[in-house]
């Protein structure tokens, strides 16, 4: 879905500011390990007309969120965006619980982990840990993957109620009609491997060169779902390593993060 999909959808509600979502919209095309976009780039990202993307990013950049070169002609980040995701990173509850666990994970071999929340219908990673090892995937902070089939977008499906998952991968067969079957068939086998296991698991179905594993965490005063994922190079990381040595492991974590105590001010007694 694009911003003018997203917009039209806002132009009934009265409260809906389209311009606001256009330029938010504009910051999310930008993604980790390229050098920056044009605005003929970005307009055929967000689906919207050049000379609208051309003023919304003289705005940014006026602002300090986006950066422009001259010389090349292309806009990168700037750093007055790092206000808004370390206000976002460093208000978050879940995150700072979760590191601890985290950081235990990743010392297991070649394995990178990471915690992610749903943004529309992607999973969004807001925390990553890494091997000690240089072979670890270099996926980080930011990086969004797909829900249905990702291990840790898997978690995260099969953690909503039912309603909301059908509603949501009603959506993704509306986006993606070619993938509608792979990504139910996915989706059975992911609710069944939780009821079993504690985790869910994607084999190459995401990327083949990726093997991972996954399990749902609820915040602590259960409105938002998360999910904790390990995961490898699938040259490295087998199945076997995953389901018998990190399996059990990243189960208990997440079982462990859901269930902690909180005292009288929710925090974690």
């Amino acid at each position: 879905m694009t911003v003018a999909d997203d917009a039209r959808e806002g132009a009934e509600d009265r409260k809906f500011v389209t311009s606001l979502a256009r330029g938010l919209e504009i910051l999310r095309c930008f993604r980790p390990g390229e050098y920056g976009l044009t605005n003929q780039q970005i307009a055929e990202r967000n689906g919207l007309p050049k000379p609208t993307v051309t003023r919304l990013t003289y705005t940014l950049c006026a602002l300090g969120y986006l950066i422009y070169s001259e010389k090349t002609g292309v806009y990168q980040l700037g750093p007055g965006i790092l206000g808004l995701g370390y206000g976002v990173l460093n208000g978050m509850e879940m995150r700072e619980r979760a590191l601890p666990a985290m950081e235990e994970l990743a010392q297991a071999e070649n394995v990178t982990v990471a915690l992610a929340e749903r943004h529309k219908l992607k999973a969004v990673y807001v925390a990553v840990r890494r091997a000690p090892q240089t072979l670890a995937l270099s996926l980080d902070v930011g990086a969004r993957l797909p829900l249905a089939a990702s291990a840790i977008g898997r978690a995260i499906l099969v953690a909503m109620e039912p309603d909301e998952r059908r509603r949501i991968m009603d959506e993704l067969a509306a986006e993606r009609p070619e993938h509608a079957a792979a990504n139910a068939e996915g989706l059975a086998r992911a609710l069944e491997e939780y009821r079993r296991h504690g985790y869910v698991s994607s084999f190459g179905e995401w990327k083949k060169e990726i093997h991972g594993i996954a399990a749902p965490i609820y915040s602590a005063d259960r409105e938002r779902i998360f999910a904790m994922n390990v995961g490898g190079p699938s040259f490295l990381v087998s199945p076997e390593f995953l389901r018998e040595e990190m399996g059990p492991r990243l189960a208990r974590a997440a079982r462990d993060l859901t269930l902690a105590p909180l005292d009288a001010a929710g925090r974690e007694a």
